[in-house]
């Protein structure tokens, strides 16, 4: 068991349900998703990738395993491309975007797709926003058609946003404020990310949310919602060339808009650690550190620090990567002689637009204090960076890599994810078997100097929940 933590991601359960799932769920998910106990499905090489003259990008990948076909599309467009005050408005166009066209009225897309014996949801996270629907695979042209024009001519009255406002913002007070351990995230993120945005909440702070109005979210749709800056990912019982022409028929059709610019908020260097506590309604405290670690610009680089963040994928799978890993059998099982925690994690996110954090965190045992957990796992990276691993510890985490491809590939919905993640990284839809490669040359010696060189406390965020004193 993981300790909970508020995820990187926001799905909506039916038409306007959102669920703010544990951590250790996220990381069976991926995008901005951790490596644990499993890891993304290897995206297969045949998955072939096009340019619209519009600037949007097409991916196409048979699976002919089922006459069914899954349509995503994506935007590079989350809540790190908000503004200060306006933090939520990307979950909010993703809400809005259900409200209908000039031809299609509130709530008829979904009600389509399913009739048509498909499904449909979306969601969104700091980098992306994406909405999909599965479908039989003969349906395909009708849903292209659907999304091509809700992505282009969506429109709503203001008397829809400030009903889809109430709804939201009481999503929040039930999701998050109700939520000693998603406040208390909330609070670390935004101690750990001074500048970057990815400080700000994807849901966003209440008092942005009473502030919000009809204009900003169509102002933040208008910006960021154009071809060249959305992809269309189908996977499926298809046709490369038939699925092609679809595309050029429905979205190729969609006038071209320049991208704005983006202005990157650079992060200032952190040059000691930042605790921060937040006391409220939970039956035991929960830690959470944060230490601000190299990200992988791209599977091929090889400069230090992208050759640092694939040790460090390998790190996170030795400390929690199963139920034999270091930090469950000498913390949770008590190998050490004493058992200090109930739960405990450890994940790092080779995924995201921004910069990441590499999170160990966990609860403590019955009489055992915050601080002597935080102690703990601090003790355990040290005794990565004094006595190394083992290759037979590294080749455990690698099959599970290749493990999770078996079972990933099953799903339509997981490849299609995953090459959308890759897209919105500018990475190759190959990435997967790159980083794999990768991966397989990376050695002990290498994850031992990476635990010594980056889990310096100068660059430590640590949060701390505990609960309420009785009156």
């Amino acid at each position: 068991m993981k300790p909970a933590l508020p995820t990187p991601i926001l799905w909506r359960g039916g038409r306007r349900s959102w669920l703010l799932l544990p951590l250790w769920t996220v990381l069976l998910w991926l995008l901005l998703a951790p490596v644990q106990a499993q890891t993304p499905a290897l995206a297969p090489a045949t998955a072939q990738q096009f340019t619209l003259a519009n600037g949007l990008t097409l991916i196409i990948k048979p699976d002919r395993r089922a006459p069914t076909a899954l349509q995503m599309l994506w935007l590079r467009a989350g809540s790190m491309d908000e503004v200060d005050g306006q933090s939520g408005v990307a979950h909010v166009v993703e809400h809005m975007l259900f409200k209908g066209t000039p031809t299609v009225p509130e709530g008829e897309i979904s009600r389509l797709v399913a009739a048509m014996g498909g499904r449909d949801n979306a969601f969104v996270s700091r980098d992306v926003t994406s909405f999909h629907q599965q479908i039989p695979a003969a349906r395909l042209p009708d849903v292209m058609r659907l999304e091509a024009d809700r992505f282009a001519h969506n429109t709503w009255p203001d008397e829809a946003f400030w009903r889809e406002m109430s709804v939201i913002k009481e999503e929040r007070r039930q999701m998050v404020e109700e939520s000693a351990q998603a406040r208390m995230f909330e609070v670390f993120m935004a101690s750990a990310w001074l500048a970057h945005p990815y400080r700000r909440p994807i849901i966003g702070w209440m008092s942005d949310l009473l502030s919000l109005q009809p204009d900003d979210a169509r102002a933040f749709y208008q910006r960021w919602y154009v071809p060249g800056n959305a992809a269309l990912v189908v996977v499926g019982d298809v046709d490369v060339a038939q699925v092609r022409a679809w595309a050029e028929r429905y979205f190729g059709a969609l006038p071209a808009r320049a991208v704005p610019e983006r202005k990157p908020q650079t992060e200032p260097e952190q040059r000691g650690t930042r605790r921060i506590e937040y006391v409220g309604r939970t039956d035991r405290p929960l830690l959470v550190l944060g230490y601000k670690v190299p990200q992988l610009a791209h599977p091929d680089a090889t400069d230090a620090a992208s050759t640092d963040a694939l040790a460090l994928l390998l790190l996170a799978g030795v400390l929690d990567g199963h139920s034999a890993a270091r930090l469950e059998h000498q913390l949770v099982q008590g190998a050490a002689g004493r058992r200090v925690a109930l739960e405990v994690s450890a994940s790092f996110s080779y995924l995201g637009r921004g910069p990441q954090l590499f999170l160990l965190s966990g609860t403590p045992a019955q009489g055992v204090s915050p601080a002597e957990l935080e102690a703990a796992l601090v003790a355990e990276i040290e005794r990565v960076a004094r006595e190394g691993v083992s290759e037979a510890e590294l080749r455990r985490v690698r099959n599970q890599w290749l493990a999770a491809e078996v079972f990933q590939r099953d799903s339509m919905f997981a490849q299609a994810r995953l090459l959308g993640s890759y897209w919105a990284q500018g990475w190759p839809v190959d990435s997967s078997e790159r980083i794999m490669r990768r991966l397989s040359a990376v050695t002990p010696q290498q994850v031992q100097a990476v635990a010594a060189r980056h889990f310096s406390a100068q660059r430590l965020t640590v949060g701390v929940l505990l609960p309420e004193q009785a009156p």
